[in-house]
């Protein structure tokens, strides 16, 4: 093989590797962007309200345990009973526990940035059972009893938007600011009446909870049976946390989910004896699920993966200008691949910018069609033929079909690039199967494919 075009191939080589800096910088633009984004949606939710999560409603029963205890005196040796106290908290799951929500979305802008805010109707029901003689067997009468309460934790009480009234047991009461229970973090409680410490009865209670959060809603099944359904008009959910729901109808009017858990699958009592015992507590806080509102048309993400399909943009791009060469006996200067290569990279920067303000398919529309006409036009006079042109601009544009299918199909984008790959590869093969590799160099390239009189 020449030496010629051994001189071309590097030069095509270390073009494709230079043109990696101007695809890298860009790279660089998009993160970012997403990061610029990010703040935003921080500072918008920094002055509503942030991800909700409902953890509750708890019985606690504050108590203070006094007991004799015989002891023995220093000096004389006598034995004497000496009182001693303790206080703490006994803490009850719901025995039943049902949430039915529904959840509206709304947009709020700040500049060419947009967040997705939620408001959440919920009606919450349940009920309490309270083991004989609340678990205490025959020391029940060692304990002296505070009022108890409800505690409900929520994640950003700023959400709350209604007047919070607990229906218990046909009585109405009012709920309070904070938890009163630190291991719950946040939220509201209310103070409840005297109950019978004999245990066995059977407590309902009752509330409507208007919440307001951004990004996501999260729910802790705390009773032992469990029910929370959840619906919306938003079309596009992501259910998250530990439990996926038992059923969920998808459409482009909204969604519809339905979870179903019980002790068995939670383990939530254990977790919340562990958070009582001074354990951490991330174990009772993370048995959670929900859903999460997020875009379907994530530009930037969008766009940093079509950026890694560039590459093979280029290589593909440079690979049809050389089979020009070798099987035209056409002459395409380095610098010709350069700028077609520097068109192409500049389709990603115009697709970034665009997409900020556009859909991202009409964003990718225009800037692809866009570097398709500008790379035709310079092309048919670098081939010497409109024909020619139109042809590589026909292989160009469908490369960028594929390339949006490649974007659109996540799941398939693998097996979608390796077919894309071995059929260019068969295509170049097939093309140049009867070509004498040896004889190349004499091919007569150093006649320029684009004279000035051409121009």
């Amino acid at each position: 093989m020449s030496r010629i075009l051994g001189f071309k191939l590097g030069a095509i080589a270390l073009l494709i590797l230079l043109l990696l800096v101007p695809l890298s910088m860009i790279g660089g633009l998009v993160s970012e962007r997403q990061y610029q984004r990010a703040e935003v949606l921080q500072d918008i939710a920094r002055s509503s309200s942030y991800r909700q999560q409902l953890n509750g409603p708890i019985l606690v029963m504050p108590y203070t345990k006094v007991w004799n205890q015989w002891k023995t005196h220093a000096k004389t040796g006598e034995r004497y009973l000496e009182e001693q106290k303790s206080r703490g908290r006994l803490y009850f799951l719901p025995e039943r526990f049902v949430l039915n929500g529904h959840v509206a979305t709304e947009e709020r802008a700040r500049g060419i940035y947009k967040a997705l805010l939620y408001r959440s109707d919920n009606q919450i029901s349940g009920a309490f059972k309270l083991p004989a003689r609340l678990g205490l067997g025959d020391d029940l009468g060692l304990y002296q009893f505070d009022r108890p309460f409800l505690s409900v934790g929520i994640s950003d009480i700023r959400g709350i938007s209604n007047d919070l009234q607990l229906r218990f047991n046909g009585m109405n009461l009012s709920f309070a600011p904070g938890s009163a229970e630190e291991r719950f973090g946040a939220g509201v409680h209310a103070p409840l009446p005297a109950l019978d410490t004999q245990g066995g009865q059977v407590l309902e209670f009752a509330f409507d909870l208007k919440l307001q959060g951004t990004e996501q809603l999260s729910i802790t099944p705390v009773g032992r049976d469990s029910r929370v359904e959840l619906t919306s008009g938003w079309p596009h959910p992501s259910f998250v946390g530990e439990y996926l729901p038992s059923s969920r109808e998808v459409s482009a009017k909204g969604f519809k989910a339905l979870w179903q858990t019980s002790f068995f699958a939670t383990n939530l009592e254990e977790a919340l004896a562990d958070c009582v015992r001074g354990e951490s507590c991330n174990a009772l806080t993370a048995r959670n699920f929900g859903v999460s509102f997020v875009d379907p048309v994530d530009q930037y993400l969008k766009t940093e993966r079509a950026i890694k399909y560039a590459l093979l943009f280029i290589g593909l791009t440079f690979a049809v200008f050389f089979l020009f060469e070798v099987l035209k006996r056409m002459a395409v200067h380095p610098v010709q691949y350069a700028l077609v290569g520097m068109s192409l990279a500049l389709f990603y920067l115009l697709l970034l910018s665009l997409s900020e303000h556009l859909s991202f398919a009409l964003a990718y529309g225009i800037a692809a069609t866009a570097c398709v006409l500008l790379i035709g036009f310079y092309v048919s006079y670098v081939l010497h033929s409109a024909l020619r042109g139109a042809g590589f601009g026909a292989l160009l544009a469908l490369l960028y079909g594929m390339l949006f299918g490649l974007l659109g199909a996540e799941d398939y984008a693998l097996l979608m690039g390796s077919v894309l790959v071995f059929g260019v590869l068969a295509g170049v093969m097939v093309l140049t199967r009867k070509l004498d590799w040896y004889g190349v160099g004499r091919l007569p390239l150093a006649s320029p494919a684009n004279p000035a009189s051409d121009l």
